[in-house]
């Protein structure tokens, strides 16, 4: 009889023991990796009470997948243009959180005499929260309809990309054992440029690849070929030097942004969850009660840290950022615990041999009294604020207010503006494809071709003119490409600028361009030749090939933007609630087919009148409706757009029964979105029916902030004032482009 290898027992006693867990804590209501923790505790070695893991290096691979599932899955709930979107209250809630808790954790560390690798580790460990316990209390508490729930949404992203480069950079410390200023930048710079070349060249390829062979992925091939970039990038990160983890996250926030984004994570979430449920046993199989008991002290002082720590600096952060003190102390005490991050960075110090044994456990017993606590603290943010308006001074609560209010207008961008983004945009893209050309024939090309071709020179000269051949495009556009012309023409004409910035500017790109030109050529054929053929290269670009070259970068561009935004485009019809930063705000509901309510007209449900909100648009299949009509009515499965308060929609919500949606759905193109009224807008005078914004912006103005004071759903005949704040629910891009037409 064949035996049975033995990791195939370890697996049915882990799975098995997971599974009964699993029922247990969903009956009490509990998060289900606290489970997993706990079955990792009893099969582990540490506990003698039940069977034992045998073969616990092979369940530490099965880990190490799961730790790359787990990144890459969250890469897919990522992708790079949702930072663009979190606004900037979140980033700099999240800096100021951050670097806080990371300077506390560091001082907490010295102060239990711990070695400065652990003290630093233990600063990264207490920094990141963990997304699937908040969301999951929010669910439970019904709260994700609230205005304060964005904030940390977009603060939880924040979060988990420093999470990652701080893998990185926790790395390059602990193969160091000191800041050494050079190593330290040398690695951030290699990381960015490494994000920058994937970024590019994976938006130019995926989309397209994927869309030409959509006829033939069925669920079976598209899971695997998402598996297989998902490890190739794993293989390629590992060989630069960086974490599987950054690799499975790179991947995972490419597919982010492909039409098949949705569909991936559906079929993945399945692996996921078996391989993190491997890992978090795993987790738990380190955990030696004995060394709980002895650290008791440093648990307890972690726990409190965590619990005070992020409380306060997250509101500290939010006040900084404009927000109400309100929704700044409700987004404090959502975030007061540590997760799955915390997991995977004390991984790393015990897998680089650097950090000492007793923080695995110790992290992990923080995480699971905090994670205990999550949805107590949530509840504690309402009396916490109603203690503060009792304890602050009147004055300071005034002040709050009043810069909270000045915080929420967004003046219009101006032309200057435009082009520094511009220049920004176009140094940083064409610099970055121009040295992993350079690179990837240093280390590739030439060394392909020396195996060949005997001679050196004639290889160095080969490598030199494929390098430049295949760089002419992108040195053209750093050099040359310009802005829409009318922009330009207004800063060039207009004096004030005397010329001089726009000079230098043109100078620095210019500058760029015959560096990377000649740092090429240096490398393979000396500084002479570089001198030389550089202002041959640039005379080539810069004239006689020049609108070959244009139309070239222009096809480029043109794809690589139509890959950039075709998740958008693709569902664009669907909608999402961006939160606004005042009182009313959008959300939006899933109409259940057993509602009561169901084909009854919108004048006999009169929600306006019990309720105080406002329909702003119905979407049903791929239509949207803006300012449905009174007579329109509610059918199953419609998505309606609601906007009021918290409170009107707390109270709203009672009405809709439950129904299984994603909450974090991209809804593309559709928009709650603010314009001033000034010189670039041109509306000042006119009413909202002869503004024509219904029809430019395809939506619905829904609110106008005036002189301090806000006006709900104003009529058609309101005159539009000098420095109005105009609300409108409709097509983001349309709104964006009232500011340049």
């Amino acid at each position: 009889m064949t035996h049975l290898p033995i990791l195939i027992e370890d697996l049915a006693l882990i799975l098995g023991a997971a599974g009964i867990v699993t029922l247990l804590f969903k009956r009490v209501k509990q998060p289900i990796v606290l489970g997993y923790i706990l079955v990792g505790l009893l099969v582990g070695p540490n506990v003698n009470l039940f069977p034992s893991v045998v073969d616990a290096e092979s369940i530490k691979t099965w880990a190490d997948i799961g730790v790359i599932f787990l990144l890459f899955a969250l890469g897919l709930e990522f992708s790079f243009k949702k930072l663009l979107k979190i606004g900037g209250s979140a980033a700099i809630t999240g800096v100021v959180e951050l670097i806080c808790m990371m300077l506390l954790g560091y001082s907490l560390g010295v102060m239990l005499n711990w070695s400065m690798m652990d003290s630093i580790f233990l600063g990264g460990i207490i920094a990141i929260s963990s997304t699937t316990i908040i969301f999951r209390a929010f669910d439970e508490l019904g709260l994700k309809s609230q205005q304060f729930t964005g904030l940390v949404l977009g603060v939880l992203i924040i979060e988990d990309l420093v999470a990652i480069l701080l893998m990185v950079l926790l790395s390059t410390v602990a193969v160091s054992q000191q800041f050494q200023g050079v190593p330290m930048l040398i690695s951030m710079l290699k990381l960015l440029l490494f994000l920058s070349i994937w970024f590019i060249t994976g938006i130019f390829l995926l989309p397209t690849f994927l869309k030409r062979i959509s006829r033939l992925l069925s669920s079976e091939t598209l899971l695997i070929i998402s598996l297989a970039l998902c490890l190739g990038m794993v293989v390629l990160a590992d060989q630069f030097g960086f974490s599987a983890a950054l690799g499975a996250f790179i991947m995972g926030s490419l597919l982010a942004e492909t039409t098949q984004a949705h569909r991936i994570e559906t079929l993945v979430s399945s692996v996921k969850n078996l391989f993190g449920a491997i890992f978090f046993v795993s987790v738990g199989m380190l955990i030696d009660p004995a060394v709980l008991v002895e650290y008791a002290i440093p648990v307890a002082m972690l726990t409190f840290s965590v619990l005070v720590g992020k409380t306060l600096f997250v509101t500290i952060g939010a006040l900084f950022a404009g927000r109400p003190l309100k929704q700044a102390v409700q987004a404090g005490t959502s975030m007061a615990q540590i997760g799955e991050f915390s997991f995977i960075i004390a991984t790393l110090g015990l897998t680089l041999n650097v950090i000492s044994a007793q923080i695995y456990p110790i992290a992990v017993g923080v995480s699971v009294i905090t994670t205990f606590t999550t949805p107590y603290m949530i509840r504690l943010a309402e009396p916490i604020y109603r203690s503060l308006l009792k304890v602050l001074p009147q004055r300071w609560i005034s002040s709050l207010e009043e810069y909270s209010s000045s915080s929420q207008i967004i003046e219009s961008e101006s032309d200057w503006k435009r082009l520094l983004k511009f220049y920004v945009q176009i140094i940083t893209i064409n610099t970055a494809l121009i040295i992993a050309m350079t690179v990837f024939i240093d280390y590739f090309i030439q060394p392909l071709l020396l195996q060949y071709i005997k001679d050196s020179l004639i290889t160095n000269i080969i490598c030199a003119l494929i390098g430049l051949v295949a760089m002419a495009p992108f040195i053209w556009a750093l050099m040359v490409k310009k802005m829409s012309k009318s922009s330009y023409a207004a800063l060039w004409l207009d004096r004030k600028y005397s010329h001089g910035p726009l000079v230098m500017l043109e100078a620095l790109r210019t500058l760029i361009a015959v560096l990377l030109i000649g740092f090429l050529i240096s490398r393979l054929l000396g500084a002479i030749v570089a001198i030389v053929g550089t202002i041959v290269v640039m005379l080539i670009v810069g004239f006689v090939f020049r609108k070959r070259l244009q139309k070239f970068y222009g096809r480029i561009e043109t794809r690589f933007l139509n890959n950039l935004h075709e998740k958008e485009i693709f569902e664009m019809n669907n909608a999402k609630s961006y939160l606004s930063p005042w009182d009313a705000h959008l959300a939006k509901y899933v109409i259940s087919p057993h509602a009561d309510f169901i084909g009854k007209a919108l004048q006999d449900l009169a929600w306006r009148e019990k309720f105080g909100i406002n329909l702003a648009y119905i979407e049903r299949g791929n239509a949207v409706k803006f300012a449905p009509s009174k007579n329109e009515q509610v059918f199953p499965f419609d998505t309606i757009g609601v906007i009021g308060t918290d409170e009107q929609l707390d109270d709203f919500g009672k009405i809709i029964l439950p129904y299984d949606q994603d909450a974090g759905e991209d809804m593309g193109l559709v928009d709650l979105q603010k314009i001033v009224v000034d010189e670039h807008t041109q509306l000042r005078g006119m009413s909202i029916r002869e503004s024509g914004l219904r029809e430019k912006t395809d939506g619905l103005v829904v609110g106008i902030e005036r002189g301090g004071e806000r006006f709900l759903n104003p009529s058609s005949d309101a005159t539009l004032e000098w420095d109005d704040i105009v609300w409108i629910v409709g097509n983001k891009k349309k709104i964006q482009d009232l500011y340049h037409q």
